[in-house]
């Protein structure tokens, strides 16, 4: 949750306090975390995402390059290493359209001999195309990177909170918003900006009665052997929607998965077994795509829980709440297990749409914001759905 403050100006005997606006640049910034700084109850640990543009939608790929640039800004000025490069697989029936598109918009070739590249590692169906990318793809520290913002903020001015649920958004009694956590304190600012992930459906709800969309799922990600140099992999097509990051966790290994999960309580998932029989389908994935490559017999050496946050388009919702809030409260969720990538686009987003009531960052980048407004599940329980 990130939301009003900086500086308490009340007194702390009635837990009070009085503060400007969010994580804004310039502004007075509290963040407030539900759970510890560097939890694993999200979607946003572990030490090994992907960055790529290999989206059939184009309207993925210039919020990619945004974020790129500001991934490297970051790193530039915090002194941290987050990004890793790497090359990017992309492979699916050619026959798929979202296939080709994906491969397109990420600017990758087609590889007309991929027994050559990674040891052969990859078996390709007749009448399938691989592609690959050199440019732009990386492997992302995930913590580490969490970790970095959570420094930039703090060295910036703003105030980090953990351990602080926030059960209440309100109407200030002069304008602006209240925001209450379960330990009774009160924060006041002019703005605020929700980033809830998984619990965004419940706060929402409960704050201005809006049924958003917004489905936890609950994923396994499994990890498994392979050879040094592996690239990232995705596969953009039914019902193999599966992808491959290799692992900074344990050098030399895999992170594979597929993209999706069981429906989950984000307050009450199994942490051991809440991701269905994720590991008998990404074994025979590896027998059919990788034989002979990685052994599937036994079981995997790690499975790591993590959520999606899914709506109904798989599209994310960037948006003002509306109705009594107006543009006092922006609302990020909804990133359908794509959004970590795009983490500081959308939080420059956010910030210009809470201070300025816009976002000029994205307009220049060629992001188009309107296909992300909460309203397009007005009447239509698949948003954009039709439109894919």
């Amino acid at each position: 949750m990130a939301a009003p403050a900086a500086g308490p100006m009340a007194a702390a005997a009635d837990r009070r306090f009085d503060f400007d606006v969010i994580v804004l640049r310039g502004a007075r910034a509290l963040l407030l975390e539900r759970f510890d700084l560097l939890r694993g109850l999200g979607s946003s640990h572990g030490e090994s995402r992907t960055i790529r543009d290999a989206y059939p939608d184009a309207r993925y790929p210039p919020m990619v390059r945004l974020a790129r640039r500001l991934w490297e800004g970051a790193e530039a000025e915090s002194g941290r290493r987050v990004l890793t490069p790497a090359p990017l697989l992309s492979l699916g029936p050619r026959s798929d359209a979202s296939v080709l598109a994906a491969a397109g918009n990420a600017g990758a070739e087609e590889v007309g001999d991929l027994a050559a590249r990674w040891g052969g590692a990859f078996r390709v169906p007749d009448g399938w195309v691989a592609a690959v990318s050199e440019r732009g793809n990386a492997v992302l520290n995930a913590t580490e990177a969490v970790r970095m913002f959570q420094a930039l903020a703090a060295k910036k001015g703003a105030v980090v909170r953990d351990n602080a649920e926030v059960v209440a958004i309100r109407k200030g009694p002069e304008g602006g918003v209240v925001v209450e956590t379960s330990t009774g304190e009160e924060f006041c600012g002019a703005k605020c900006v929700v980033t809830v992930g998984a619990w965004t459906s419940k706060l929402v709800k409960s704050v201005a009665g809006v049924d958003l969309p917004v489905q936890p799922l609950h994923s396994h990600e499994r990890e498994l052997s392979a050879e040094a140099g592996f690239p990232t992999f995705s596969s953009c097509c039914a019902p193999h929607f599966v992808y491959i990051t290799p692992s900074l966790e344990r050098p030399g290994m895999i992170k594979i998965n597929y993209h999706g999960g069981p429906p989950c309580d984000p307050d009450s998932r199994d942490l051991v077994s809440g991701g269905g029989d994720v590991v008998e389908r990404v074994a025979r994935w590896i027998d059919e795509f990788m034989p002979g490559r990685v052994e599937t017999a036994g079981r995997p050496v790690d499975r790591l829980p993590c959520m999606y946050s899914m709506t109904p388009d798989e599209d994310f919702v960037i948006d003002f709440l509306g109705g009594e809030f107006g543009e006092d409260v922006v609302i990020g969720a909804g990133f359908s297990g794509h959004g970590f990538k795009m983490g500081p686009a959308v939080g420059s987003i956010l910030a210009e749409m809470a201070m300025d009531g816009e976002a000029r960052t994205a307009a220049e980048a060629g992001v188009e914001l309107g296909h992300f407004r909460i309203n397009r599940f007005d009447g239509n329980p698949m948003g954009n759905a039709k439109d894919l």
